[in-house]
């Protein structure tokens, strides 16, 4: 039971959760009492006791070795998937298949779900009405067919391209 705070500060509380909250959505865990104390210039004891309050009431929550986080972290699955960044593919007119592993990606598996998957780097503007800019890395699932309206890499006589497909 968490002793009540003699001097209790909601906007206090809200900033400690955002924080909690960002700071797990960037490292994918949560923040320690002392970062937490340090980030808002207050002992770690009362920075201890904000965060069980907060605990408490359910709007942050703690990951199997005690550590607080964000709710959103604390329902992701931690099984992770290496994913490999293949290249690029040019969102217009088809250009030939260069295959190159430039690194990798460490995705959770409750994110992208099972089967086999791989990054390229969208090249070309003729996706943004879908929301995929130059630049930006697209996942790919490998399969063997594709359902009208979904977005596809078409590979064409060794030519490929980033498209809807009709």
């Amino acid at each position: 039971m968490v002793k009540a705070l003699r001097v209790y500060d909601e906007n206090l509380a809200e900033k400690i959760k955002a924080y909690i909250n960002d700071y797990s959505s960037s490292n994918g865990y949560g923040p320690s009492v002392r970062e937490i104390a340090e980030e808002m210039g207050i002992h770690s004891s009362r920075a201890g006791r904000y965060m069980a309050l907060l605990y408490e009431r359910g709007e942050i929550s703690r990951n199997t070795k005690g550590i607080y986080e964000s709710n959103a972290i604390s329902k992701m699955s931690y099984e992770t998937e290496n994913v490999a960044i293949l290249g690029s593919v040019p969102c217009g007119p088809l250009t030939e298949i260069e295959e190159c592993i430039e690194g990798y990606v460490r995705l959770p598996t409750s994110m992208i779900g099972k089967g086999k998957f791989f990054l390229l780097t969208a090249q070309g503007d003729s996706m943004t009405g879908a929301g995929i800019n130059d630049g930006d890395l697209v996942l790919i699932k490998q399969q063997e067919e594709a359902e009208v309206g979904q977005i596809v890499v078409a590979l064409v006589d060794n030519e490929v391209t980033l498209k809807r497909l009709r």
